[in-house]
């Protein structure tokens, strides 16, 4: 009398990796993911690792996490994935303060965004 297993979330040809709070805004690591929307996975983890972009490391990151899922757990090609959806999201944001003068303060946020990358082992042509 065990609990049913859970659905899996994406397809029987697609892997997935979530990072969760990665440190910066939305909007900048949309400017990233966007790089590789598309792409085939080597050729998206090249565009990760000489991209100027802070951002670009932590997104090589969950990538490789990603490619990592697909060879160990579902047994997909890793030379035929392709990166089938890379979105991102608002996750927690922290709030600082920082004196000011006269005796006043402001609220400094420090936005965390969180990634979500799925690759699908792309069928030959």
């Amino acid at each position: 009398m065990s609990k049913a297993k859970a659905p899996r979330r994406v397809a029987e040809n697609e892997a997935l990796a979530v990072g969760t709070t990665i440190r910066g805004s939305a909007q900048k690591l949309n400017l990233v993911a966007a790089l590789i929307r598309g792409k085939k996975a080597e050729e998206a983890m090249n565009i990760l690792s000489f991209s100027k972009r802070a951002m670009a490391k932590d997104a090589q990151k969950v990538l490789a996490s990603a490619i990592a899922n697909a060879e160990n757990n579902h047994d997909l090609d890793v030379d035929a994935l392709v990166v089938a959806e890379a979105s991102v999201g608002k996750s927690i944001t922290m709030k600082r303060f920082a004196t000011r003068g006269r005796g006043k303060s402001t609220r400094i946020l420090k936005p965390f965004s969180r990634l979500r990358i799925v690759v699908r082992e792309a069928e030959e042509a």
